[in-house]
């Protein structure tokens, strides 16, 4: 079959070459070219591959189309070719850490004149190789390589992981996007010439999808078909016996055909016929389908039974080639298919095992539950053990809807055998499962139970990990002495044995934590121990934990300067491992950092952002809402409610003080300041006799506080945080000293709202409108005229106080060339600023706004009632 002509793609083919061409000079540079199946994404690199110099070199690593992916297999691809350091790191099973450094070593090679990476179909790619590429596009610009990622946008759902990564690195203006989209008809009127085909009905059936005009032009049918399968299967009838034999045996092979491998399948190939028809393509070295959609419609068109036998026999034929050549993940794909129970339970958990070592947890959970659904075959005591496993596996990928049953049938299996040991570790693991739900009740009785067990067990590391689990349990919950009595025995019984090392590193986490929430900032300590520790046996999620645990415990106790350090270096090591869901939780805390210190720009900015990421639905989330909320209703803000009830359904299924209390109590100054005084009291109600319990001095003193601003009797508040105590005694100047101390300007002017003289309240009138605190602000301005004053403060300018977040005049214009597409040097060269003020005046309209990019600001506005200035440009500032 001729080749069909590459029509309207000379733009995204340009764009290809300039960023190429930006490379020696500017650095390392990422794009990826996205559009539905079909559209000719393949076609487009081919082609840019076809046309670059012979100095460039072009690399092809391709994802795979397979039920569960091999790991790492783009990499796998072009390793040989890359570095043979990254060859010896794949098959070594090195860790996820080695593999990515060594991937942008290689990348970084000044010695290479250029290369060009290229990642196909990064729509079935892998979690290991989503990791790398993440890895890689965060640090493409130090590199001197342009890595290109193809991907079916059309199948990239909200969930998807590929959809998380891209747009993080979209972002960096290292990174491009180029969307491909399907012909118009004047391209396929210019395709079907010389068909006999309409080209405008052609068009209009196919929806100029390439792949399906070509295929409708070669089949030449008298009807246009109405689906591209159809379209396939239709040429596909016109071959001969052995021609489609041939082909279905190609089908249940792959994408790409190993000659000497189909030669194995199918005596006597007919594949010159399948050649000729334009059913197969052919290179030097093997066979392939023109596209994956054609061969997916070949391969459900098989008859099942047919199909199973092709699958054993492909199966076969691949276990008579050498150990190694053949990946895991293949071998039980293709025993799967073939219904090879034996088979399956032979490469899928050594597959899973393999794709866990090298960071793909995803595929790791799937080939373990491929083989749970085979392992009734098994002994009961290594069914228990796949069951573990691959709860485990689904826990790391946030699968606990499937971990809890797997975990519960392991524990079943593992009492009939009697095996207390192996009952107490899974018990263990079950209960911060549902931590990690929010269903602490039940992690409660999980840990009960395995402490339970444990009483029986000599000293050994499963009686180590359900010491410390119940320590971590009684943390999370405040019950904070407990938890250093509890951890302290899981340190000095876990410290001989190195079986336990993990163990002790998170015991000493949770004594620091507890005795920080205890007020005794020696615990700080204790966290570095258990940070030296993790980082010294290389456990980086360990580590990043401590530095999460002792931001967040310092940050609890209103100790921000103490907390800096611990936020710099955490947000550094995690994004340096890209330990996204540690950096999440940091970054939650800091916007609550910066809402108290009044940075709130900079505090909307992050929680919107975490907020609105894969942290959504978890204890980063219930903080981001947390900080979102509150700052909404400070701000007078539309919707502070609608992130404050996100935050207490969270909030509430954790049944902890450390996420309730603090809900409750934005919920009360929401009301408060809302005027609902009775609704305020309600809400600090429902968490006050907890935080008395546990013994909270800064839960105790603010939810008190509300209940006291509701006119509730006063409770006993004597374990209440020194600015409290001032403010519960009438000593304002005091508070408000003390809050300015802990570098809380809002709290400071909230406490001089209750002062008797004029110019106290002004202070604080003052503050709230430096802050862009409209309720407060309006309350101050009432107690001044309950007070008798005859001036009252103006306020902010009217270009400021004309819009309900706040915005400038100067604020204003960005926001208008935002919602106009313009970036930030071509505003800056419209306003006569640098781009390093117009950086800093997007990142406050962010801020402002609540919203975590440019391209939802101007829909944020205009929920707000904001009208953006499009006016003259400005002045040079």
């Amino acid at each position: 079959m001729a080749a069909m002509r590459l029509l309207e793609r000379d733009a995204p083919l340009a764009t290809l070459h300039r960023i190429l061409a930006t490379v020696p000079s500017g650095g390392g540079r990422l794009a990826f070219i996205e559009g539905e199946a079909g559209v000719g994404k393949t076609s487009l690199l081919g082609a840019f591959k076809a046309a670059v110099g012979p100095d460039v070199e072009v690399l092809v690593g391709a994802c795979d189309p397979l039920s569960t992916p091999r790991p790492l297999g783009p990499l796998v691809d072009v390793a040989a070719a890359l570095d043979p350091t990254l060859v010896a790191l794949l098959r070594g099973g090195a860790s996820r850490n080695e593999v990515q450094d060594a991937l942008l070593l290689a990348l970084r090679d000044g010695r290479r004149p250029g290369i060009v990476l290229v990642l196909e179909d990064l729509h079935w790619a892998d979690e290991a190789s989503l990791d790398a590429l993440q890895f890689i596009g965060r640090r493409i610009a130090s590199t001197q390589a342009l890595v290109v990622g193809s991907y079916r946008d059309d199948e990239v759902g909200r969930q998807h992981p590929l959809r998380a990564v891209v747009g993080e690195l979209a972002t960096s203006p290292a990174v491009e996007r180029i969307r491909l989209e399907p012909l118009t008809v004047t391209a396929v009127t210019a395709l079907a010439e010389g068909s006999g085909l309409d080209g405008p009905e052609l068009h209009h059936l196919t929806g100029g999808n390439p792949f399906y005009v070509t295929e409708v032009i070669a089949g030449a049918p008298a009807r246009i078909p109405p689906t591209v399968r159809v379209a396939v299967l239709a040429r596909a009838a016109r071959l001969s016996g052995p021609a489609l034999r041939t082909l279905e045996a190609a089908a249940v092979i792959g994408l790409v055909v190993d000659p000497p491998l189909l030669n194995r399948i199918v005596e006597s190939p007919a594949t010159e016929e399948c050649l000729a028809r334009g059913l197969l393509l052919s290179d030097d070295a093997t066979y392939r389908f023109r596209h994956e959609v054609a061969r997916q419609a070949i391969l459900e068109a098989i008859d099942p039974a047919t199909r199973i036998d092709l699958n054993a026999r492909v199966l076969r034929a691949l276990e008579r080639q050498p150990a190694g050549t053949v990946a895991l993940a293949r071998l039980a794909h293709h025993a799967e298919a073939a219904r090879d129970g034996e088979a399956v339970l032979r490469y899928a958990p050594q597959a899973g095992r393999e794709a866990a070592a090298s960071g793909a947890h995803r595929q790791a959970a799937e080939q373990l539950a491929r083989a749970i659904r085979f392992a009734d075959q098994l002994p009961a005591d290594e069914r228990a053990t796949l069951l573990a496993e691959a709860g485990r596996e689904h826990a790391v990928i946030g699968r606990y809807d499937v971990t809890i049953p797997t975990y519960l049938e392991a524990i079943r299996i593992w009492q009939g055998l009697g095996e207390v040991p192996r009952q107490v570790a899974i018990l263990s693991d079950i209960a911060k499962a549902y931590v990690s739900m929010g269903q602490n009740l039940e992690a409660e009785a999980a840990s009960a139970k395995a402490m339970e067990l444990a009483a029986e067990l000599d000293a050994g590391p499963e009686k180590v990990e359900a010491t410390n689990t119940q320590a971590y349990l009684r943390m999370l919950d405040r019950d904070n002495a407990e938890a250093v009595k509890l951890g302290r025995e899981a340190i000095a019984l876990g410290t001989p044995d190195p079986g336990a090392i993990a163990s002790v590193v998170q015991a000493w986490n949770t004594v620091g934590a507890a005795r920080i929430m205890l007020s005794d900032f020696d615990g700080v300590a204790d966290l570095e121990a258990s940070l030296q520790l993790a980082v010294s046996h290389g456990l980086d999620r360990n580590a990043a934990s401590a530095y999460g645990v002792c931001a967040s415990g310092l940050g609890e106790m209103y100790r921000f300067a103490d907390a800096d350090p611990w936020f710099e270096d955490g947000l550094r090591y995690t994004t340096e491992r890209d330990l996204d869901a540690n950096r999440g939780y940091l970054e939650a805390w800091a916007s609550l950092v910066l809402m108290h210190r009044g940075d709130w720009s900079r505090a909307g900015a992050l929680a919107s952002k975490v907020a609105g990421g894969p942290a959504r639905g978890s204890i980063s989330g219930i903080m981001a809402f947390l900080a979102l909320g509150r700052l909404r209703a400070r701000r007078g803000d539309p919707d502070a409610w609608e992130a404050l009830d996100e935050a207490l359904e969270m909030a509430d299924r954790t049944a902890t003080l450390q996420r309730i209390a603090p809900v409750r109590a934005a919920r009360a100054e929401a009301a408060w300041l809302a005027g609902d005084v009775r609704r305020a009291g309600e809400e600090a109600r429902a968490a006050f006799d907890l935080a008395r319990r546990k013994s909270h001095p800064w839960h105790v003193g603010e939810l008190g506080w509300w209940m006291v601003k509701a006119g509730e009797a006063v409770p006993d508040v004597s374990l209440a945080a020194e600015p409290w105590h001032l403010q519960f005694d009438g000593r304002w100047r005091e508070a408000a000293d003390a809050w300015l101390a802990l570098e809380c300007p809002y709290e400071a002017a909230r406490a001089l709202l209750e002062a008797d003289d004029t110019a106290a309240v002004e202070e604080a009138h003052g503050t709230f409108d430096r802050l862009g605190a409209r309720p407060a602000a309006a309350l101050a301005t009432r107690r001044l005229r309950e007070l008798g004053a005859t001036v009252i403060p103006r306020g902010r300018r009217p270009t400021t106080r004309s819009n309900q977040a706040g915005l400038t005049a100067r604020e204003l214009e960005v926001l208008g060339l935002l919602a106009s597409g313009l970036q930030n040097r071509e505003i800056a060269a419209r306003l006569f600023l640098s781009p390093r003020t117009v950086d800093h005046h997007v990142s406050a309209v962010l801020g402002k706004l609540g919203v975590a990019s440019r391209a939802a600001a101007p829909a944020a506005a205009s929920k707000l009632g904001i009208a953006a200035q499009f006016g003259q440009p400005g002045r040079p500032e």
